[in-house]
């Protein structure tokens, strides 16, 4: 006797591309796994290395400790600096302990900090649009005095902004915004100093942008769009605002296929796959599985972007160190 086939539902998934690590993440991890190579363990890490719990528990299971702060690392071991970057008084203090530390600060936001410092020399006033208590924002913060930089969250925070000299203001941005909101922010500022001086280049990143834009291409028309990565994650979080405001019925944050829920599913018959910049894409790949076991399955790539941006690793870490 012929078993019956069952007749699954059709299901078509659309990827966007670019997604999931940048180059800066991808050097954050490097910089642990090959100090954990050459020094062994523990190596200590100083916050999450990037919003990413998957990334954060195997490099754990590979030896490294993660801590809030300096204070709980021992003075014998190397620590590494996350890649949202810190405060100058952690490396101050790391330099006072004659620790061994690595900086995994990720480049584009060392340029926002560089630009920062740029501004303050010059004697301009500096807001700083951004999210409060993200990393990279305190971390910005903290580059120079106390009063030197203004945060800046909304347009409505641009509108109570009072500067001191406003002929001689500057502006410089988290790099993992949303390119739309703080675009809104950005045109506030403008119209209401227009002397204010802007970045040479936008400082959201290139991945930022990248994965944004891939979401745009992806959205329209889709009965959801799930986004992997972290809700730590400000880049991942900006994807899903994206998505809904790009077309998709609705838009999700997973860390994993585990947490997808039957009742978005019902009657989906488009979803939209992308992840965040620090999002492992073993973990996407489980999405595709997970959908793979119930539905019958369509997989659509949806790219025009191919990013070729590599970042340096520290001398140290290096071969020809």
């Amino acid at each position: 006797m012929t078993t019956p086939k069952i007749s699954r539902s059709a299901l078509t998934i659309r990827m966007a591309s670019p997604r999931g690590f940048c180059a800066g993440v991808d050097r954050a991890i490097q910089i642990v796994e090959r100090a954990l190579t050459k020094f062994g363990a523990p190596v200590y890490v100083r916050h999450e290395i990037v919003h990413n719990r998957y990334v954060v528990e195997r490099l754990r299971g590979m030896g490294a400790v993660f801590v809030k702060e300096l204070d709980e690392c021992p003075d014998d071991r190397p620590v590494v600096f996350s890649a949202h970057g810190v405060p100058k008084s952690v490396p101050q203090a790391a330099r006072a302990r004659e620790l061994l530390f690595l900086d995994a600060t990720c480049p584009l936001v060392s340029k926002v900090h560089l630009d920062a410092e740029r501004h303050h020399a010059a004697g301009r006033e500096i807001a700083l649009i951004g999210h409060a208590g993200h990393p990279e924002v305190i971390g910005t913060l903290g580059q120079l005095p106390t009063g030197a930089i203004t945060l800046i969250e909304t347009v409505a925070d641009v509108e109570g902004f009072e500067p001191k000299d406003p002929e001689n203001l500057a502006f410089v941005t988290q790099t993992t915004l949303s390119v739309d909101d703080t675009a809104d922010i950005v045109a506030a500022l403008k119209a209401k100093f227009p002397k204010v001086t802007a970045p040479h280049r936008e400082d959201i990143c290139y991945a930022t942008t990248n994965r944004q834009e891939a979401v745009k291409r992806i959205a329209p028309d889709t009965d959801l769009v799930l986004v992997v990565g972290s809700r730590r994650s400000s880049n991942s979080q900006r994807l899903v605002e994206v998505a809904v405001r790009s077309g998709s019925k609705a838009a999700y944050l997973i860390d994993c296929a585990d947490d997808i829920d039957p009742a978005w599913l019902k009657g989906a018959r488009t979803i939209g796959l992308t992840a965040g910049a620090s999002a492992p894409e073993l973990l996407v790949d489980g999405v595709l599985e997970h959908f793979a076991a119930a539905f019958d399955v369509t997989v659509e790539e949806k790219g025009a972007v191919r990013e070729t941006v590599t970042f340096k690793l520290p001398r140290i870490l290096t071969d020809d160190a």
